[in-house]
């Protein structure tokens, strides 16, 4: 039985989805304003492990993600300049160049980190009729209300459950407290639906309040419903944008369905370096690329995966390092099963109860420490079995790579082949009579040649198709 925290009521509760075998999930995606960084990484290999995993339990998950390519101010705030037009003019580019450039970047990453692509992936831009629709519809229903400037604010102080999700009470809101705030409006409280903009901006629409764009909040209410209906089951996003980004989220689709529109809403925690939170105002962002270049994209995800996803991730190289021999560890393993056999059996006996503690790590509100610490076991009782060739287990051993390594977590592994080209006479002749000596059945001539091998920094394996030598790093 699948048990997840759900934010809304603050403890585990069962899993139980709307319509029996689908899962309807919306998870707030990138504002594509910069090159993806290690923030990215933690929130959405977070949520394509519950994706999975959802999957791995049977369930046609359709798994809706925003792009946020307008209406997402400096400072997260209702008044400045739109992050994406800013960038625009740092580097010179048209707002579409850069929305568009680093999607590109931000999907590219997400690749390489092997997270599953969303069943839907929407652009704010292109719905921005039904955004004004709408925004028309909460005004209509008396909870919005239109300046002379032509913006549009959601009127807080109509709306009596306003901190229902973060537990937050409008006399603890000061005006100006984390943003500035717009002269315009009723209450410090209040926040956009609409942005008026001035001639010169080119990312706007026409709308019954003049020329403008969206409000941040507004896009996220809107492609749920549009997606998954007024009732959904799973949002998902970071605990940073708890509030006010899903709490007026929650305000917006109670006025505009009835209820607030999701079942379970699920947060995962922040990233932290060295222990002081990181951010791009902090100048302590870490891009993507960097660490892929220092570390690999698979390593990052594995990194990941050991901290639970509503556990703050602090980073440093030692920390990573140690995440990557784990996981080279693991990938050794991996290989040895897979050279041995191409057939998977249900397990039996100690994989059978491997099995069960890992599904029960990943019922218990997705537990992949707990999870992994199970991988690692399995690692260690597996290589036994290897060493001893045990056929049977080895076919059980590679079932359970296959739902937990591979499916649910989620990791991949390099395939190292065997390039004689790129190695030295001596090296090539030593590989060639090892290989030679384990035909013959010549076991302790082997096993020098292997230590020879390892002297002159070469490392070989066997495979299902002969052997494979690389540089001992």
């Amino acid at each position: 039985m699948l048990k997840i925290y759900n934010t809304k009521t603050r403890k585990k509760e069962e899993f139980k989805p709307i319509v029996d075998g689908h899962v309807g999930m919306y998870v707030c995606g990138p504002t594509v304003y910069g090159p993806p960084h290690l923030g990215h990484a933690k929130s959405y290999i977070s949520f394509d492990l519950i994706h999975r995993y959802l999957k791995f339990l049977g369930y046609k998950v359709k798994y809706v993600q925003n792009i946020t390519d307008v209406g997402h101010l400096v400072g997260d705030g209702d008044e400045g300049e739109d992050k994406i037009s800013r960038q625009a003019k740092l580097e010179k580019l048209d707002p579409y160049e850069i929305a568009y450039k680093y999607e590109c970047e931000y999907f590219d990453a997400m690749d390489a980190l092997n997270i599953l692509r969303p069943s839907i992936s929407a652009r704010a831009t292109g719905f921005i009729m039904d955004i004004i629709d709408s925004v028309a519809d909460i005004v209509d229903k008396g909870y919005g209300y239109v300046t002379k400037e032509g913006n549009v604010y959601f009127d807080v102080h109509k709306y009596h459950k306003y901190g229902q999700l973060s537990n937050r009470r409008l006399d603890d809101n000061v005006s100006g407290e984390r943003i500035e705030v717009a002269s315009d409006k009723h209450h410090a409280e209040d926040f956009a639906l609409w942005k008026a903009v001035d001639n010169n901006t080119l990312m706007k629409w026409n709308s019954p309040w003049g020329y403008g764009c969206p409000g941040w909040h507004i896009e996220c209410s809107v492609l749920s419903r549009k997606f998954l209906g007024e009732k959904f089951d799973i949002h998902g996003g970071g605990i940073d944008n708890l509030f006010p980004h899903h709490e007026c989220e929650c305000a917006q689709g109670d006025i505009l369905t009835g209820d607030v529109p999701m079942n379970y809403f699920l947060h995962n925690n922040l990233v932290t370096v060295n222990g002081t939170k990181m951010g791009k105002s902090l100048g302590n962002s870490m891009t993507l690329e960097s660490l892929f270049e220092r570390f690999g994209a698979i390593t990052i995800r594995y990194f990941v995966l050991q901290f639970h996803y509503r556990s703050v991730i602090d980073i440093n190289d030692e920390a990573i390092l140690q995440a990557q021999k784990q996981l080279e560890k693991i990938g050794e393993f991996v290989a040895s099963v897979e050279a041995a056999t191409n057939v998977e059996k249900q397990p039996t006996g100690d994989l059978k109860e491997l099995f069960d503690a890992c599904v029960d790590a990943m019922n218990d509100d997705f537990n992949t420490p707990v999870l992994i610490s199970q991988v690692l076991k399995l690692v260690k009782v597996g290589n036994g079995y290897v060493k001893e060739g045990n056929t049977a287990k080895m076919q059980e051993l590679l079932y359970l790579i296959n739902r937990f390594i591979y499916d649910v977590l989620g990791l991949k592994f390099d395939k190292q082949e065997k390039k004689e080209d790129d190695l030295d006479g001596e090296v090539k002749s030593l590989a060639k009579a090892r290989w030679q000596a384990k035909q013959n059945k010549d076991y302790a001539k082997a096993d020098e040649l292997r230590v020879k091998l390892t002297n002159l920094g070469y490392e070989i394996k066997d495979t299902k198709d002969g052997y494979e030598i690389k540089k001992i790093k």
